[in-house]
This record gives C-alpha cells, structure tokens and sequence, in this order.
C-alpha cells in the first residue's frame, strides 16, 4: 500500500529549512507505536535538528525505522536517552494511553516532549501534565499533524488572520480515514488505550477550530460515536460527530469516521470549511477528488471573485523550525503550550459528553 493511501504511516517531506545550525539541536525518539513519528523526526530534521538516539522496546520497529533514520542510535533503555544532557527535546508516538504519562517522565527529566496526537485519554492525564509543565518550566507540545503538517492548512490560517473572509462564524472540520484494518494493532481496536474517536482523530479537528477560529475555549454541546460497520471489534468507534460553542460566538461542527472507499486515492478527504463574514474558505487537504490527486488546495471566495489556490511546495512546514526556536529561546511562536492543552481538553470533554448511536 503506498504511503498517500495508508493514513498511519502518511509523513509528509518538505525542503530542507534548517534555523539551527548542526549540532545546535539535539533530538530524540522513543516508542514508535503510531507512524506518525516519521513524520514528526522529517520535519524536525528538515528544520536543522539532529537525531541522536532511539528507543523502542521492540528491535523490529528500532530496525525499520533505522533503515529511514540511519543516524539514530539504538538505545538500551529510555534512561538513557533521558540521562543524555546534550538531548533537547524527546519525539514520541507511543500508544495514546501511555502518551501523557510519557511525557511527563521526558519533561522531569529537564527535556521537552512533542508527542504525536491525541496527546491524552483521560483528563487526569491532562492535569497531571500541566501540573508537570508548571513545576518543571518544560513543553508538551503536539503534532497536530492536520494543521501543522498540511500545507493549504497553514496558508488558510495565514489567510483567516490576515482578514481575509472577516471574522470567522464558523468552522467545519471532516476527517475521515482509511480503516486498513488488518494492519492496525491490537491497541487500535481497545477504547481504553486509544481514547475514543473524537478523542483520538477528533484532537485534529478541534485544534483546527480553535487556531482558525480564535477561540481560546469552547463549551462542547453535542457529541455521538457509533460502531456503524465493525461488529467483530465492538470497542472500535468507526463514527464521531461533535459540536462546539466558543467563547467568541464561533461554532464548530465535526465529523470523523473510518470510512473512506478502497476507491479513493489517498487515505482520507479531509476537508475544512470556514466561513467569515466577508467571504469563506474550504480546504481540500490531500486530493482534488474527481479532479486530480494533488493535495493542498485552497478555495476561496471573497468579495473580489472565486479563486482556487494549489499550494503544494509554496508554503513549507514552519511549524517544526518554530519549535525548535521555542526549545532553544523559551518562547511560543510555533504553539502556545495553553492552545496544545485546550485542543486536547476538548476533545476529552467531546469524547466523554458523547451519546452512544447504536445502528
């Protein structure tokens, strides 16, 4: 199965971006439960970081993705990665119930921690990582790779702030993804360690909501998940639908799903629709379905005309040196550490407000 069609292993490669120089930005990566991880070490790599170790308990997956990142040491134990004074910031997908606490072990051990999505599957988890973030002055940042790794969804939020549709009334986000069901891990299928559908690919959409939106709360006032076509894994939501008051008067409508056709050319037509007062904006992240199989692109509609955008190598991934500027100088250009929490506080409010659709 080729990359664009299978949505766990999907990492994205831009051009090479460096803000560091070598040696200036050391990094590792731990637990390669989720693909995602490549995708987070291809941007940090891009943007001059250099990888230095990596772990998993598991020589087949150290294997593997050695035979990507030939640089990277295999260490013994996540010790120590963590003893290493030189290491900056520790890059993880682990299974999203050991994400939290993952993180807060990295973070106490003076590093910073950017963990693939969804970042936390239970509330507790989330507080115990601010409570983390507060004592240790460490990031728990996210890869909230829907945004930060789609370039039409980065230009849309250059767009959206710069005044181009006015102010922003509404913001509908869909995220289906290709099931491939066979190749998922038993930890995929088992609610508690996946966290729920709008907890785990919903985490996109509400992250989207907030940044597109500038909403810095929301107050969740519907939710539904449903195992619709998965009888044989009956903890699998395979549909989830929530929406979203902000405290801006901006509301939110999601849908994720895992139901996208063997037809369809990439593992998901994910799409984002956000309407201004002064005009609106839809995103068609990985495919112009029915047109053509290029991702990254952009309509929008003003009060000047109709205007359809391919940005696909115009935009770059930004969001991976501004991280690593953050690391380095303690700031929050890339992400503030509040936006990163508030995503993943409302998806766990979503995902714990759900009614339970029975077909």
């Amino acid at each position: 199965m080729s990359q664009k069609s299978d949505g766990m292993n999907y990492a994205p490669q831009g051009r090479p971006s460096p803000v560091v120089k070598p040696g200036e930005f050391i990094f590792a990566a731990a637990h390669l439960d989720h693909g995602h991880i490549y995708g987070q070490c291809n941007g940090l790599l891009e943007a001059g970081g250099e990888l230095k170790w990596i772990y998993d308990p598991d020589p087949e997956k150290v294997e593997a993705f050695r035979t990507r990142f030939p640089q990277a040491r295999a260490a013994r134990t996540l010790d120590e990665i963590l003893a290493d004074k030189n290491v900056r910031l520790v890059a993880a997908a682990a299974v999203p119930c050991d994400r939290g606490p993952l993180g807060c072990r990295v973070m106490e051990a003076g590093k910073d921690y950017f963990t693939d999505k969804t970042p936390f599957t239970t509330l507790d988890q989330l507080n115990q990582a601010r409570a983390v973030v507060i004592r240790t002055g460490r990031k728990y940042m996210v890869y909230y790779s829907e945004r930060l790794h789609v370039e039409c969804a980065m230009h849309a939020g250059d767009l959206v702030h710069g005044g181009a549709i006015g102010r922003v009334v509404q913001v509908i986000g869909l995220g289906p993804h290709r099931l491939s069901k066979a190749s998922r891990p038993a930890w995929f299928f088992e609610r508690a360690r996946y966290g729920g559908i709008l907890c785990d690919i919903g985490s996109h959409q509400f992250e989207q909501f907030l940044h597109y939106s500038g909403a810095t709360d929301a107050t969740v006032t519907s939710a539904a998940v449903g195992n619709f076509a998965n009888p044989d894994t009956p903890e699998l939501e395979d549909f989830g639908e929530a929406s979203l008051l902000g405290n801006n008067g901006a509301t939110n409508y999601v849908r994720v799903d895992w139901f996208t056709p063997d037809g369809l050319s990439t593992w998901g037509d994910g799409r984002t629709f956000i309407l201004g007062t002064k005009g609106y904006l839809e995103l068609r992240k990985y495919v112009n379905v029915g047109a053509d199989r290029q991702g990254d692109n952009l309509i929008l509609v003003d009060e000047k005309g109709e205007h359809f955008i391919n940005v696909a190598g115009k935009i770059g991934f930004r969001f991976f040196g501004e991280l690593i500027l953050d690391c380095l100088n303690r700031t929050e250009r890339a992400m503030t550490q509040a936006h990163a929490f508030k995503a993943a506080e409302l998806c766990l409010l979503a995902q714990a407000a759900a009614r339970r659709i029975t077909p």
